[in-house]
């Protein structure tokens, strides 16, 4: 038998441990907004200190967490020393969208059913704490390397934009490594990724009874003209077209609205939020600045109303770099054996920390545990789930990259 045949059945023999490691993560609720993810550090700590994994806890300071939008942020690191060479860095989140409706199964239980595992973050990622947790187990306890080191980093704001997760870590220079896997799937290896501007839009009247309308501005009817103007540009974005395989053309969502006091009173003040994904081709100041124009120009038709308009979030895409080609090649090797086809390397329209690594240098893939697409898992929708085969062949395509990362 070789290495890759001995690690890959130390995974078989402690998949049931892996399962049940995993269970107990979604069992503590990281449901961000409101962000209160401390507690879930604590318990993933407790878990890592059962398997002799000694997690280092930077609590970031309230007041930067709060002007973040969260309540409370602890990020782990697991330092595992072999030797001299390179240090390669497994990330994972544990921040997720609160559950919403329409769950069958309990949304913090855990479940598993027909060979899947339920609930918010099994599949995005906290799945990946498990991945990447046990690679790293099976790698010492069978490779056993003697150079290199691997770096277990566990984040709780990537929902967020991971300012004060990775990009709060790398600013105070606690990190540094030479290579990093982020969660991502168990089928591609993604090199690429759109950016993200989120902006919140806020559409001022001036409130009145509703039996006399003409002595308000309605804020709701110019809201309404804004969105329509937004819409239309959404729909001439998918004549742009990325020349990155996995993503398509730039696009537009307003995913809240909200405003006015009551049914029989003219809006005064209606605010929404809107997310523009950005291809990797696209300067995101450029976008910035032709929204903001399209907005101020449309509100300025209508008599009476003022906009704000302020900038939530601004994500860069991730754009490969040269580096990158070690990760790629080992995922693609292992994930064709283990898997029994070819692992394709490409971008995704979504948005991950692994931008803020490769901003400052450090070459990086997404690569972990979950499905071959988002819709697939029920990610961000009721009923998330993973199947455990991908759970199982994911964590061993890690644990056999990293014996030849490291070697």
């Amino acid at each position: 038998m070789t290495t890759y045949d001995h690690l890959d059945a130390w995974i078989d023999a402690h998949f049931d441990e892996q399962v049940r490691f995993l269970q107990a993560l979604i069992q503590v609720p990281t449901d961000t907004p409101p962000g209160n993810n401390a507690p879930h550090a604590e318990r993933t700590a407790e878990l890592l200190q059962g398997f002799g994994f000694e997690a280092e806890k930077h609590a970031v300071p309230a007041a930067e967490v709060q002007a973040a939008g969260l309540q409370s942020i602890t990020n782990l690191i697991v330092r595992r020393k072999y030797g001299a060479g390179k240090t390669v860095l497994l990330n994972a989140h544990g921040d997720v969208v609160p559950p919403g409706e329409g769950w069958t199964h309990d949304p913090y239980g855990g479940e598993i059913e027909n060979g899947k595992i339920y609930g918010r973050a099994a599949a995005v990622s906290k799945c990946d704490f498990s991945t990447y947790a046990f690679a790293v187990r099976a790698l010492e306890a069978v490779a056993k390397p003697t150079t290199g080191n691997v770096e277990l980093l566990f984040t709780y704001d990537e929902e967020f934009g991971g300012e004060v997760g990775p990009a709060w870590l790398l600013k105070h220079k606690i990190i540094h490594p030479d290579l990093m896997i982020a969660a991502g799937f168990s089928y591609q290896v993604i090199t690429a990724h759109n950016g993200c501007l989120q902006m919140e839009v806020t559409v001022h009247g001036k409130m009145a009874h509703a039996a006399i309308p003409d002595s308000g501005v309605d804020a709701m009817q110019a809201a309404v003209r804004i969105l329509s103007a937004l819409y239309e540009q959404n729909a001439l974005y998918k004549k742009i077209t990325s020349n990155v395989e996995g993503i398509t053309h730039p696009y537009l969502n307003v995913g809240l609205i909200e405003g006015g006091t009551n049914t029989n009173v003219i809006p005064g003040r209606v605010s929404f939020k809107l997310d523009r994904r950005m291809i990797p081709e696209e300067n995101p100041a450029e976008v910035e600045a032709s929204l903001r124009q399209l907005i101020e120009a449309t509100a300025a038709l209508q008599h009476g109303i003022t906009v704000d308009i302020k900038r939530i979030l601004l994500c860069n895409a991730m754009k490969p770099l040269a580096g990158n080609k070690p990760l790629v090649e080992a995922i693609q090797k292992h994930g064709h054996t283990v898997f029994g086809e070819t692992i394709p390397a490409l971008g995704t329209p979504l948005y991950t920390d692994v931008r803020l690594f490769c901003e400052a240098g450090i070459p990086g893939v997404i690569y972990g545990a979950g499905p071959r697409t988002v819709l697939e898992s029920n990610a961000k929708r009721a009923d998330e789930h993973l199947n455990l085969e991908d759970l199982r062949r994911a964590t061993k395509v890690i644990a056999r990259s990293l014996s030849d990362l490291l070697r």
